[in-house]
């Protein structure tokens, strides 16, 4: 109901997507990627937490689906997009942590 009443609030969305991913499952892991991915588009890519949430599902989707859906190749481009957005961020932001970031990322590689 939130999001429907302010819709152009990130927020609301980024926490919906928070709650899709934690219950898990196939469905709710691709609605929660679009959240993440509206919360990306609302603050003009600027919300780190988002661009890690796209990360985390795209990894979760091929780990469940194991190779067998067509989205691979669309999960695969969406999380190296978002992997260097948030490379870029740290870089600005944070540089003494990219090793840590870029440690966790390689962790979250796609299967295919």
């Amino acid at each position: 109901e939130v999001i429907l009443a302010q819709p152009t609030v990130p927020l609301y969305h980024l926490a919906y997507a928070d709650v899709l991913y934690t219950l898990g499952g196939l469905e709710n892991l691709q609605t929660a990627k679009k959240y993440y991915a509206s919360t990306i588009d609302l603050t003009g890519g600027k919300n780190t937490r988002a661009l890690f949430g796209v990360c985390l599902c795209t990894s979760a989707i091929a780990q469940l689906t194991k190779g067998k859906n067509k989205e691979d190749k669309e999960g695969s481009q969406l999380h190296s997009l978002a992997a260097k957005a948030l490379e870029k961020d740290y870089k600005q932001r944070a540089p003494d942590k990219l090793p840590q970031l870029t440690t966790a990322l390689k962790s979250l590689t796609l299967s295919s």
